[in-house]
C-alpha cells in the first residue's frame, strides 16, 4: 500500500480497542483504502468478545478534512462502502449492524463524513477549537453517509438544514448546542474518550449490548414495538453468569468483575 493511501491504526488497551485515522498529510481525508481498513478494525472489534469499547480517534492536527473526492469521485457510483454483509460498515447506512458502543473523539477539522462518522456513535468527545461543516452541497453531491438522517434527528429540521443547505463552517459550541456531540474538552479529546471507555469496559458487556439494541429499537421502531422487545432484551441477561456476579457484587460490596458471559 503506497504512503499517500489511507489506513487506519490499531491499538488493544485491555478491554478497549483504539481506532486511530492515519492520512496524516492529506489532513485524514477518507480515501477507499481508508474507508474500507476502518471498516475492517471495527469488523475486528465486533468479532473479539474480548473488547468491549471502541475508541475513534485521529493522529495528527486534524480528524478529517472529509472525502478525497479527487480518488472517491470515479467509484461512487457503483459504491464506496463494502457490500460484503460481514463487513461493518463505520457510517451505518448499509450492511452488517454494529453491536457494541463507539466513541468518537474528535479535534481540529472535522468534516463531511467526519461530522457523520460521529453522529453514527454512542458518544462523541470534542476539543473545543474544533470546526465542522457538511460541505457536500458545495461540491455537487449531498450527504450520503448519515447526515439527512442523524444530523435532522439529532438538531431539528430548521437548525438541521441550516448547516446542510448553506455548507457553513460552525464551530464546536454550535455543535454541543445542535446536540451533534456529547461534551467538549479543552485538550485533546482522546484522554476523555479512554476515561469513558473504561467505564463502559467496567460494565457487563452483554447488559451493554442489550442496552444499546433496546435504544436502537427506540428509534427505529414505534414506542410500542421498542417496549414490546424489552423483554427479548431482557431475558438472556437473567440467564447469564453476568447477572449473577452483579448481585454477588452487590451484596458483598465490591466493584463487579464481568465476563460476558
Amino acid at each position: 500500500m503506497s504512503e499517500l493511501h489511507g489506513k487506519v491504526s490499531r491499538e488493544i488497551q485491555q478491554h478497549i480497542f483504539l481506532i486511530g485515522l492515519d492520512r496524516i498529510d492529506k489532513r485524514n481525508a477518507f480515501d477507499s483504502h481508508m474507508i474500507d481498513d476502518l471498516s475492517r478494525a471495527l469488523t475486528e472489534y465486533e468479532d473479539n468478545d474480548q473488547l468491549r469499547c471502541a475508541i475513534i480517534f485521529a493522529h495528527g492536527d486534524h480528524f478529517t478534512a472529509g472525502l478525497d473526492l479527487t480518488e472517491l469521485q470515479p467509484k461512487m457510483a457503483s459504491g464506496i462502502f463494502s457490500s460484503d454483509l460481514n463487513i461493518i460498515n463505520p457510517w451505518g447506512t448499509s450492511g452488517r449492524k454494529r453491536k457494541k458502543p463507539v466513541i468518537v473523539a474528535v479535534h481540529g477539522y472535522c468534516y463531511t463524513a467526519g461530522i457523520e462518522l460521529l453522529l453514527n456513535a454512542d458518544i462523541a468527545i470534542a476539543q473545543n477549537n474544533t470546526q465542522f461543516t457538511q460541505i457536500e452541497v458545495l461540491r455537487g453531491i449531498l450527504p450520503f453517509g448519515g447526515a439527512t438522517s442523524r444530523f435532522v434527528k439529532s438538531a431539528g429540521w430548521s437548525n438541521a438544514m441550516r448547516y446542510l443547505l448553506t455548507g457553513d463552517l460552525f464551530d464546536a459550541q454550535t455543535a454541543l448546542n445542535l446536540n451533534l456531540i456529547t461534551e467538549l474538552t479543552a485538550d485533546r479529546p482522546l484522554k476523555r474518550a479512554i476515561e469513558l471507555a473504561q467505564r463502559i469496559a467496567k460494565a457487563a458487556p452483554l447488559a451493554v449490548q442489550a442496552t444499546l439494541a433496546a435504544a436502537k429499537d427506540a428509534i427505529e421502531l414505534s414506542e410500542s414495538e421498542s417496549f414490546e422487545n424489552l423483554n427479548k432484551h431482557l431475558k438472556p441477561l437473567l440467564a447469564s453468569n453476568d447477572v449473577q456476579e452483579g448481585v454477588k457484587a452487590m451484596l458483598e460490596r465490591r466493584e463487579p468483575l464481568f465476563t460476558g458471559k
